[in-house]
């Protein structure tokens, strides 16, 4: 039978629509994505806290157009995309030392994180060794400390020991910081001096003998320039050059005329005026605009150097009428520079700490007066340790004499020297610190090494154990 020609038409009408429908609900294929974006590493690795690094970013698929790169809490600055693997770029400021992430941020494409890919460093302004602990300050003022921490020593609230750098003192911004046999000071703009760690003689100046493991302000009364911590004393420079003194003073290392413990600053007898005070460990020096060197305290191996093994309850002056820029007092030595970089020392000798070359068995190893430092060096700086010396020369080449034990002196070995030998490594020094039997210099850059004993983490790189050459201090 034939269809009729309306009943073809609507069939024909209905099979177009119904092609038409399966183009409309064909799927589409779906867009293609961007590459993923991956940042894989920053060269350097690391910087100073204060920024301004030059690094590059290395990664996978940078886009033309990068929005901004994340550094810790900053934004790298002046961002320049080299290629699809490179950015370059300039270190914000940090907010602490350590491992940031860096992130980099396209809105054409996913962002990329590197993980710790960037870490930043403490550049050091200042470092101070004492009998078994280390400071430094940062170039922003910032109290780190390191070793023993038996008496809070270390300032930050406890008395657990560190192996590498914890803040001290948080919060406080120093000028300078000192290092004592247990006990650290520092001085703050305007003169407030701080003190923590062991009283037991009231050598934090508080007025009382109680230890504190947080900083403190020491009741002067007076602002103070400088401050310098001994053995179990403390003693500081006001303005005009007056000195004052507290802590122990059973053999009169503070100056004040009497044995009497003082627990809060006296100033020290005599009417002179000192530009330097070096502390050591139960005696004190200074030295005044003259270039004159007087020294007080404790004397039985000739430390006051004037000729004699006699306590002074007052300061005398250091014999032979030498005329000095610089003093520095160590365990029961002393030594001193003239303007020259001729390098003098007096007092106990019995393991070469005085430098002349021998240990002088016959005197009962000591020498009451000056003696000059053997081996034709001239110095630019000079350190007295417990039972070793340490001297600077104007090109930073490190030397150091005495005591070995430890490998204090750094020079590869535990043998004892009574002569300057050089501290191995080639490492240029800007300043150097003699501790109880450790050693610590700093870099003209800012980077800090220390040496020798570490039975308490007082070189501050993580360990425990001695070290006879220079290793860099670890990051906060």
């Amino acid at each position: 039978m034939k269809m009729p020609r309306t009943c073809l038409l609507l069939l024909l009408s209905i099979a177009a629509a119904a092609a038409g429908c399966s183009d409309a609900t064909k799927p589409k294929s779906p867009p293609v994505p961007p590459p993923t974006l991956t940042v894989t590493s920053v060269s350097p690795g690391s910087g100073p806290l204060a920024g301004g690094t030059a690094v590059v970013v290395n990664g996978t698929n940078f886009p033309e157009t990068i929005d901004s790169v994340r550094v810790g809490a900053g934004w790298l600055g002046g961002i320049v995309r080299v290629s699809t693997t490179e950015l370059m770029g300039t270190t914000p400021a940090g907010k602490s030392p350590g491992a940031v992430d860096v992130i980099v941020y396209a809105s054409s494409a996913d962002s990329g994180n590197c993980a710790g890919c960037f870490t930043y460093t403490v550049t050091w302004k200042s470092m101070t060794a004492g009998g078994f602990h280390t400071c430094g300050l940062t170039a922003g003022g910032a109290a780190y400390c390191w070793g023993w921490n038996i008496y809070g020593e270390l300032g930050h609230g406890d008395t657990v020991s560190a192996t590498r750098p914890v803040a001290a003192a948080a919060g406080i911004t120093f000028q300078s910081v000192t290092a004592g046999g247990y006990h650290t000071c520092g001085v703050v703009e305007g003169g407030t001096t701080y003190c923590w760690g062991w009283n037991g003689y009231g050598q934090l100046g508080y007025g009382d003998t109680i230890s504190r493991t947080i900083a403190e302000a020491v009741e002067a009364g007076r602002a103070l320039a400088s401050v310098t911590a001994g053995g179990r004393h403390t003693c500081a420079l006001a303005s005009g050059g007056i000195a004052y003194c507290w802590g122990d003073n059973f053999a009169g290392q503070l100056g004040d005329s009497s044995t009497d413990q003082r627990t809060t600053p006296v100033p020290v007898a005599g009417g002179l005026t000192f530009t330097i005070l070096s502390a050591g460990f139960l005696h004190t020096c200074g030295l005044t605009s003259a270039g004159a060197a007087y020294c007080w305290g404790y004397n039985t191996s000739g430390q006051l150097g004037d000729g004699s093994t006699t306590n002074r309850a007052t300061p005398v002056p250091v014999a032979g009428g030498i005329t000095f820029a610089s003093v520095t007092a160590g365990g029961d030595h002393v030594c001193a520079l003239t303007s020259g970089g001729i390098a003098y020392c007096w007092g106990y000798n019995g393991y070469g700490e005085l430098g002349d070359g021998s240990t002088d068995a016959s005197s009962g190893y000591l020498t009451t007066t000056p003696v000059a430092v053997v081996g034709g060096l001239t110095f630019a700086s000079l350190t007295a340790g417990g039972t070793h010396t340490c001297g600077l020369t104007s090109s930073g080449a490190a030397y150091c004499w005495g005591d070995n034990t430890w490998g204090e002196l750094g020079d590869g070995s535990t043998t004892q020297r009574t002569s300057p030998v050089a501290v191995a490594g080639g490492i240029t020094f800007a300043s150097l610190t003699a501790g109880g039997s450790h050693t610590c210099g700093l870099t003209r850059s800012g980077a800090a090494y220390c040496w020798g004993n570490s039975a308490y983490g007082q070189v501050g790189n993580g360990s425990t154990s001695e070290f006879t050459s220079p290793v860099a201090v670890a990051n906060p």
